[in-house]
């Protein structure tokens, strides 16, 4: 075998040549010591049609391939070229199984090389990387990738990969390299080879100043930064001269009077001890206008200031972009911590346990790889930062930071810990980033995370109330049982229980007790959520459903079949209990030492047990007490298993809680989002969280962006409402309206929906009457229910229709050239039989007040202002949003709509005229 590699990759028709797809081009780089040797490209006659879906991924058509080559033509030269090399592909078992597949189809011998496979290969070496398609890393590492999907260009850019990731192999140290060798036979190409040969020069973990080492794993050394709350400048001599100092920071710098407003109420009502609420448009420079002003507070007072997002790329943006700026313009060091709960952490300890491990499961072998480079990179141990796959983070939930033992707590495990690291970086911080969750089970429920804060400053302030809600509540569900039953299990079975056993010998007695009882809570169990799931499925039997459900569960209504399989259920887990107590008791007169894996397995189990218990005291909670202003129902997947149940309850009402329990005990809570008014006032959103008796400071900043001229409204008034048709009707109109409305923009649209049973048949409906395939048409749910994946495949395509329901009315950051336009089909009422919009109507209709219009009407318009938020995002953007509901034009209520959203021209005609209308508007040339 040679030490030349040969980088190939092939465009083809389709994904199987038994089918008849062929190849239309191939493109392959001889290559060895970081050099091209030489070249291999033709475009090939495959003498079948180009299906549009590939013509228009590759943008390579029919008359391209006309008069080029046959594969029968060019093969024994590609063969000659191949060689003995390395066969290198990003995702080389396509390329290597096609090409030889049509090499046998005409006649020749089977290539045999060695693969690498560069999608494997960065996905160990690259573990922080968003993604491992060669056009996202071509794109990460600014190399040379100009045509995406053509097989010359793709080849050129899997070569400048190769080179990146062997200079990487070669920047590992010694004992890194020789975990990685150890896994060799478990990956699926060769890419061992290249961590054998990397060894032969690597360096030890001790000769690399940055790295430390624990039991052969190389970790990268914590950074320690002295406190420094010296400052050279006052906010007052800041805000003085922001105009001078931000033009010298910020090339592209436009002044935003917008800014200095919220700057300076920021930065009142932290030092004069006042809650604020600020709604700022998109474009304002939010972010900048309340760190600026807190990094002069926590400087001041040398306290740290909370920053909380609900967003995990709000917190990502806070920490790699605003917080470098705002150190610029201050010109004084900045501390800037992100802060999670232990499960994001990586346990040292835990994972050299399993790291020695044989894995069958390649998943966790590539999570390990992965793994133990992370660790030569990393400062934080954040699975954030992580990329795993799906496998792997199964495997993370063993090995997070979750339960630590005693042991922990000492060293050298304690030095070790990312999440004292993160701890201790915290306290010395001038800013603690964190997110909404943490944050409220910090004050709630009294589990203190976070060191000692006066202030807080809430981005993304209008999901408070919804985790307030989950805080406060309750939820269980029938695989959290299940995996705590297993990870227990028998006596006879793999789990903690057995393991325990081998130790406790002269306790069996105990330990017979315990697994029957473990045995008759697992029947019981799942007896108990197959009556919950086959209740919520009676209650629709003669609806559509096709995705998850949710029914409201009340004690006094609930079949009397599930309240007395759960009193069963509690009877055992007493016994449970009685027999722990005794169990643990015994076990506690071992001598175990605590350093030991015996005494790691004794903590798990009682750790595991404890938690039982804890599930005891949720199914009392879930199903069987009803408390005034709560809400408790079941979700089920429509499709899913017969025991797959979900038990949730929460409160009705978070405003009395919020108040006592939050906004009582800190001096300056200021709430800040781009959707908090209606009706330009602030009273919703303050009755909803509290606010009412502490008078906070309010300011509505608009958005600098010009939608007069950026955007337009356009509103059919021709077409059938869902009321006055049946389902299937109504979503065939609706399709040919899509597909015409999508001509204009060329696609670039994103559909939103409240009702997925509609988007799913107007989804279909939509593919079959695009006659044409012109365009590429994805659907939440239906193409994935991943939706970073959905949001990543539709900016692929040049022409594409993206339909999503529920979570892409907000939080979706579409660049602004991938997306033209915004169909909303209905205005965003919440189903009025949902069990949670249900109560919290009942609620105010007890009170004697109109729950339409202080609970359904608000609610549809925060969500209407959230999925307008979608189409402009910057000053180049210009997009069209067209809504095939008229209530917004006909209904008494649907004026309050339009007037939420900035001023923009609205177009209300027939269908056919509001088409030349936004033919006219989108390109004034035809």
């Amino acid at each position: 075998m040679s030490n030349q590699y040969v980088v190939l990759d092939l465009e083809t028709t389709g994904h199987n040549p038994k089918n008849g797809d062929r190849i239309i081009q191939v493109a392959a780089l001889l290559m060895a010591d970081g050099e091209v040797l030489a070249r291999f490209s033709t475009f090939l006659n495959p003498k079948v049609e180009i299906p549009t879906f590939i013509e228009q991924l590759t943008h390579i058509n029919n008359e391209m391939v006309q008069h080029a080559p046959t594969f029968e033509e060019i093969a024994s030269s590609l063969v000659e070229f191949i060689g003995d090399a390395y066969f290198v592909a990003h995702n080389v078992h396509f390329d290597f199984s096609f090409l030889n597949q049509e090499l046998q189809r005409i006649g020749f011998r089977p290539l045999t090389n060695k693969l690498i496979d560069t999608v494997e290969l960065s996905r160990i070496l690259l573990p922080t990387n968003e993604g491992y398609k060669l056009q996202q890393l071509s794109t990460h590492f600014n190399m040379e990738h100009d045509n995406p999907h053509q097989a010359d260009s793709d080849a050129e850019a899997t070569g400048d990969l190769l080179l990146l990731l062997l200079d990487k192999i070669k920047d590992l140290p010694k004992e890194t390299l020789t975990w990685l060798s150890r896994f060799a036979p478990s990956y699926k190409s060769a890419i061992g080879e290249l961590f054998n040969q990397g060894l032969k020069e690597a360096v030890r973990a001790q000769e690399q100043e940055e790295l430390e080492i624990i039991q052969d794993l190389p970790i990268k050394k914590a950074v320690v930064k002295n406190g420094d709350n010296h400052t050279d400048l006052s906010y007052e001599t800041f805000y003085n001269k922001r105009e001078e100092l931000f033009k010298g920071v910020l090339k592209k710098y436009e002044s935003r009077s917008a800014q200095w407003s919220m700057m300076e109420t920021v930065y009142e009502a932290l030092t004069t001890s006042q809650h604020a609420i600020i709604e700022a448009g998109t474009g304002t420079g939010k972010t900048l206008a309340y760190l600026i002003p807190a990094i002069f507070v926590a400087k001041e007072k040398k306290q740290p200031v909370v920053v909380s997002t609900h967003t995990v790329n709000l917190q990502q943006q806070l920490i790699d972009q605003n917080a470098p700026l705002l150190e610029e313009l201050v010109s004084f060091p900045v501390s800037v911590t992100l802060l999670k709960g232990r499960h994001h952490y990586l346990n040292v300890r835990k994972f050299l346990s399993f790291l020695p491990k044989k894995e069958s499961n390649y998943d966790i072998v590539l999570a390990k790889s992965a793994i133990v480079v992370w660790l030569t990179m990393t400062t934080t141990g954040d699975i954030d930062e992580l990329n795993l796959p799906s496998g792997g983070k199964l495997f993370w939930e063993q090995i997070n930071d979750e339960q630590p033992l005693p042991i922990d707590f000492q060293e050298p495990w304690q030095r070790f810990s990312f999440y004292e690291r993160a701890q201790n970086r915290a306290k010395d911080s001038d800013i603690i980033v964190t997110n909404h969750r943490l944050l409220l089970l910090d004050v709630m429920r009294k589990q203190k995370f976070l060191p000692q804060y006066d202030s807080v400053i809430i981005d993304e302030a209008h999901h408070l109330e919804e985790i307030a809600s989950e805080q406060l509540g309750t939820q269980l569900d029938y695989f959290q049982i299940h995996h705590l039953l297993l990870k227990i299990g028998t006596n006879d079975t793999e789990g903690y229980l057995k393991d325990v056993g081998e130790y406790m010998t002269g306790r069996k007695s105990w330990f017979i007790k315990l697994d029957g009882n473990i045995r008759q809570v697992r029947t019981e169990m799942d007896d108990l959520f197959r009556l919950i799931h086959r209740y919520v499925r009676r209650s629709m039997q003669h609806e559509q459903a096709t995705t998850r459900v949710r029914k409201r569960y009340e004690v006094e209504k609930a079949p009397s079949s599930i309240k007395e399989s759960c009193l069963r259920t509690l009877f055992l887990l007493e016994d449970f209990e009685r027999i722990y107590l005794i169990f643990k008791q015994e076990g506690e007169k071992q001598q175990w030492d605590p350093v030991s894996k015996q005494y790691e397995k004794w903590h798990n189990l009682i750790a595991c047990c404890e938690e039982l218990l804890l599930i005891r005291d949720k199914l009392h909670t879930l199903l069987l007490t009803e408390k005034e202003g709560e809400v408790c129902w079941v979700e089920i997947e429509a499709k899913g298993a017969a025991n797959a149940a979900f038990l949730y309850n929460q409160p009705a009402d978070v405003s009395e809680a919020l108040a006592d329990l939050f906004f009582t005990h800190k001096k300056s809570v200021i709430l800040t989002s781009a959707t908090l008014t209606i009706k330009e006032a602030f009273d919703y959103t303050i009755e909803r969280l509290g606010l009412y008796d502490f008078q906070p400071l309010q300011l509505k900043v608009e958005s600098p962006f010009h939608y007069k001229e950026q955007a337009r409204l356009f509103i059919p008034d021709d077409l059938p409402t869902v009321n006055e048709t049946d389902l299937d009707d109504y979503c065939l109109s609706l399709a040919h309206s899509i597909l015409q409305v999508a001509r204009v923009t060329n696609g670039k649209m994103l559909v939103l929906f409240t009702s997925y049973e509609m988007l799913k048949k107007t989804f279909h409906y939509t593919k079959d009457l695009d006659f044409e395939e012109r365009f590429m048409i994805f659907g939440q749910g239906i193409s994935t229910r991943n939706r970073t994946r959905l949001v990543k495949d539709f900016v692929q395509f040049d022409q594409s229709i993206l339909f999503g329901t529920s979570s892409f009315w907000e939080g979706v950051d579409i660049p602004g050239e991938a997306l033209s336009c915004l169909a909303i089909v209905r205005l965003p009422f919440a189903p009025p039989h949902d069990p949670v919009v249900a109560a919290k109507m009942d609620r105010i209709k007890k009170l004697g007040r109109n729950a339409f219009t202080e609970q359904a009407l608000p609610d549809a318009i925060i969500r209407f202002k959230q999925g307008f938020g979608r189409l402009i995002r910057t000053k180049r953007d210009k997009g069209a949003i067209v809504i095939f509901d008229r209530r917004i034009i006909e209904s008494p209520y649907g004026k309050q709509f339009i007037k939420s959203i900035p001023e923009v021209d609205v177009v209300y005609k027939p269908f056919d005229e509001m088409i030349e209308g936004l033919v006219e508007w989108w390109d004034p040339s035809e």
